[in-house]
């Protein structure tokens, strides 16, 4: 493998290529961005998640076609003053809707009679404190969400000249009346907008923060600019390439999926360029000929950046499993980037280095002594020499395989202890938890909480088939604890078997104990079903409504981890085994990622519960933060396993891991201090599943870095000795016996 690598670094790194190499990956963007959109362009509106057989999107879809009232999507204005509404604002809003009913606004579809409604009357559907009122607007059921936001503005502007900018501008803190869109239409356009205000943000402080990073651990302006460039280049396939996809109807672009692809292709691109310019740097240094030290650095880190991004990309890949369209419309954005991005580092970086040689170092530019000599004896000066190289990482790997056992127990009581409060971890699946405090409809939600009866702010509906029979589902229902009221039913509009009970909890429909209940209740009404003499009771009950959305939500992301969890486990052990033929370093190396992964998630929950006051992190956290950490985690054990390996068949086993250790510690924590620099990226954005996805892999790529990669696995390896390579190379290891034992005397 290594041979091969070398002669790919002597076809894209020759002086007769490298033009042409970069050409053609240039001419590419032009071509692929001329010929199909960009990736962005192609962004989902649909914030339909669960599965279409999921029993409340089966529900939804009945309730719209025998249950609808025809007057639209909703958007709530949510009329807010402290102490209590007065007329002057009923009388504000009788003119607010007036203007709509005189000058509708783009889509607007129905509008109740609120101004001809007397202030006595409004005062009456106020809430109980009466310090809140909410009105709907309803829009067009097929508007999209760039008409309903464009729609919103014109409202705004109507509302503006009625009562002035205030009272959609100042804080609820503040005195006066206030006005706060929420509701459907009011969720679904600030959900969008937090991305595509997010997106150009995103790509910057990430170009920024590892531009910086760059420049403090290898003080070289070129040698910074050298990744980015790789890594924007290859963006500039990939955002076309995902555009085609997208086109086609292969993928469904999520705006979330597209920000944490951004983040990962700098962190992990930049990265793989690392591996290479580390090696290539030192290659000058015992090499005058730069195009004869890039051909090795090729060949010396080619089999280890192929094999980490392949691991990367099937690991991806595996996300395409899912049932939740979260989950699975991340799997080709990421696995195409990482693919693209590889054969980028391959390539694409070889001949940037070929074309720049020894400039890219500047000032600390590596030449051998006998280079440095004649440069002196030519210039008349002395040249500064470089300092011992890897002199930290040498220190650490001399400890490690001198106290294996010693950092071993510590390692892994420290990181036991961490993995401890995983089970103290708290989770919600609900949309508007993600969203800021500030965001308008996630303001107005909180006033419907707060001053209204909790159920009424997300009612469940129950719709049965009772195939014509009697069923009185109120007496059986109003046995339930959390159930405060029950509607009279209604009949559906096609099928007069089909009838729909509302149904308002006394509980937070949001709380775990509502979301608990949801089995509850579909088992009481099937019941009550068999009881009226109703056959197949188990396909003729469907519960819509948030609460009943948050429980199916919960079932299919637990199903999807059940299933894509032990699948990933399965193609890195795979990968592994064939990278590395050894039954014992495979399982070792998952076992020290898994430890990671957990200590993670357990420093991640202490970090945001306790210092930033999270009460509960997203649901779908854990899954994310377990694919991103167990593959990239693997990444930096593949590159210090594969120079352990190599270096033991010229050295004794200690010698070889404390070499090791030393030679990538600096790349590796170089590497791992821009990949969590880049994860950390996400804290910036607006959207809390992207702040606590971000924490936390930020965090377990640290303690990969920093605790299991230098520390915990060259211990392990150290203790296992010739047995770590069981079973594909114990039989060179006893080769090597006799010159290992006198080495050690």
């Amino acid at each position: 493998m290594k041979d091969i690598f070398k002669q790919l670094g002597g076809i894209f790194a020759s002086p007769k290529t490298r033009w042409a190499t970069i050409f053609v990956w240039i001419l590419l963007i032009g071509v692929f961005s001329y010929i199909w959109p960009q990736v962005n362009d192609r962004e989902t509106t649909d914030n339909q998640l669960l599965p279409e057989d999921a029993n409340s999107v089966v529900a939804s879809q009945i309730n719209n076609k025998e249950f609808a009232n025809d007057a639209g999507t909703p958007l709530l204005l949510v009329w807010y003053r402290d102490g209590g509404l007065e007329n002057a604002d009923y009388e504000a809003i009788q003119d607010v809707y007036t203007v709509l009913e005189e000058e509708p606004v783009d889509s607007q579809t129905f509008i109740p009679p609120f101004q001809n409604a007397p202030v006595e009357a409004l005062a009456g559907s106020a809430s109980e404190d009466g310090s809140a009122l909410i009105t709907p607007v309803f829009f067009d059921d097929t508007a999209s969400t760039k008409v309903l936001q464009a729609a919103l503005d014109e409202l705004e502007v109507k509302i503006t000249d009625q009562l002035g900018s205030d009272v959609l501008k100042d804080k609820l803190a503040d005195d006066g009346l206030h006005v706060r869109f929420s509701g459907p239409v009011g969720i679904q356009t600030d959900a969008v907008s937090l991305f595509s205000n997010a997106d150009i943000t995103l790509l910057i402080t990430t170009v920024m923060i590892v531009f910086v990073l760059l420049i403090l651990l290898y003080r070289s302006p070129i040698l910074a600019i050298v990744p980015l460039v790789a890594v924007g280049i290859a963006y500039g396939i990939i955002s076309p390439l995902l555009g085609f996809f997208a086109d086609k109807g292969w993928i469904v672009v999520d705006g979330q999926a597209i920000s944490i692809m951004t983040v990962l292709l700098f962190g992990a691109g930049t990265d793989y360029c690392l591996f290479l310019i580390s090696r290539y740097r030192d290659e000058l240094r015992h090499e005058e000929d730069k195009y004869v030290a890039l051909k090795r650095a090729v060949g010396g880190t080619g089999g280890a950046i192929m094999m980490s991004s392949m691991t990367t990309v099937l690991g991806l890949l595996s996300l395409g499993l899912a049932y939740y369209a979260s989950y699975d419309r991340f799997a080709v954005p990421f696995s195409l980037s990482i693919f693209i991005m590889g054969i980028a580092a391959l390539t694409l970086l070889p001949a940037i280095l070929a074309l720049l040689g020894r400039i890219a170092f500047v000032p600390f530019i590596p030449r051998p002594e006998a280079m440095i000599q004649r440069i002196e004896k030519k210039k008349g000066k002395k040249l500064r020499r470089p300092k011992p190289s890897h002199r930290f990482g040498k220190k650490i790997g001399a400890l490690v395989t001198e106290k294996p056992w010693t950092i071993i127990v510590v390692t892994v009581i420290i990181l036991g202890g961490l993995a401890s409060f995983v089970p103290k971890m708290q989770f919600t699946y609900g949309l508007l938890d993600s969203f800021p405090e500030d965001m308008p409809s996630r303001e107005g939600f909180t006033i419907i909480a707060d001053h209204y009866p909790p159920g009424e702010i997300a009612p469940i509906e129950i719709i049965a088939d009772t195939g014509g029979k009697e069923v009185d589902l109120q007496a059986v229902l109003a046995e339930h604890p959390y159930v405060e009221k029950i509607a009279d039913p209604k009949e559906g509009a096609n099928d007069s078997n089909l009838m729909q009970w509302e149904v308002t909890l006394s509980i937070d429909p949001y709380a775990s104990e509502a979301v608990e209940s949801i089995p509850e209740l579909q088992a009481m009404t099937e019941d009550a079903l068999k009881d009226a003499g109703v056959s197949n009771v188990e396909e003729a009950v469907w519960l819509s409504g948030e609460t009943a959305t948050l429980y199916d939500t919960e079932e299919i992301t637990s199903r999807d981890q059940a299933l894509i969890i032990p699948v990933l486990l399965v193609i890195i052990a795979l990968l592994l085994f064939v990278y590395l033929k050894s039954l014992v370093a495979m399982t070792y190396l998952l076992a020290t990622v898994l430890l990671s992964y957990f200590s993670a998630l357990g420093i991640g929950w202490l970090v945001l519960h306790h210092l930033f006051g999270v009460a509960e992190i997203q649901g779908l956290i854990p899954l994310y933060a377990f694919v991103f950490l167990v593959v990239l985690g693997e990444d930096y054990n593949i590159f210090l396993v594969s120079s352990i390996w190599r270096k033991r068949k010229e050295m004794p086993l200690k010698q070889a891991i404390a070499d090791s250790v030393g030679e990538t510690g600096s790349v590796i924590s170089s590497a791992g201090l821009i990949l969590a620099g880049t994860f950390s990226v996400l804290a910036v954005l607006p959207l809390q599943v992207l702040v606590h996805f971000g924490t936390i892999t930020a965090i377990g790529i640290l303690l990969d870095t920093f605790i299991v990669r230098p520390l915990l696995v060259p211990a392990i390896t150290t203790v296992l000795g010739r047995f770590a390579f069981w079973p594909g190379k114990l039989w060179k290891l006893q080769n090597h016996e006799s010159y290992q034992s006198k080495a050690e005397e």
